[in-house]
């Protein structure tokens, strides 16, 4: 069996927390949107260790490796973007789609060691770009092909939910340190 699309708009995130990770962006500390980054690592990469990170706990849930080659790729996209966020006026994003991405790059083949190097690589580079965003930058704007706006600030807070919640996704819980 196959895995069901999501198709949810998960931008809800930004108005209330998540229940099913205790995600709140409204307390997220944007000076720290780099550190919760790459304090989520070894986390990661004790998760792509695991024994059983190709398992899937049933035929249409992503195992541990699938859900780390997603957050690999997502930091790997969000940086495109938040360059682009930060270069440009108001650009507008194609369509991203994860699950077509997954297929096509072969998730459930990928070698979890490999995957976990090239997690903590994109997750350090994606936290450098916003640890160089400056004051007057966070409230730049852009918009996803499905009309969501997004400033720098709700970009922050939505990227950060992903990773924390894939993380509960496979049995693991990350607390943001909101100092």
């Amino acid at each position: 069996m196959t895995i069901v699309p999501d198709d949810k708009n998960w931008t809800w995130v930004l108005e209330r927390p998540c229940p099913e990770c205790g995600f709140d962006a409204s307390a997220a500390e944007l000076s720290r949107v780099g550190a919760t980054i790459r304090a989520m690592n070894p986390v990661w990469e004790a998760v792509l260790r695991r024994p059983s990170a190709r398992d899937r706990p049933s035929p249409s849930v992503w195992s541990p490796l699938e859900y780390g080659c997603h957050v690999r790729d997502v930091y790997r996209v969000f940086d495109g973007r938040l360059e682009l966020m930060l270069a440009e006026d108001h650009p507008r994003f194609a369509n991203w789609d994860q699950d077509t991405t997954a297929v096509e790059d072969g998730y459930s083949e990928q070698d979890p060691t490999i995957v976990a190097t090239e997690l903590a690589a994109a997750a350090a580079v994606l936290a450098a770009r916003f640890e160089r965003v400056g004051d007057d930058q966070w409230q730049r704007t852009s918009e996803r092909s499905d009309g969501s706006v997004f400033t720098v600030d709700s970009f922050a807070r939505y990227l950060l939910h992903d990773p924390i919640h894939h993380l509960v996704d496979v049995g693991e819980r990350f607390e943001v340190d909101a100092r």
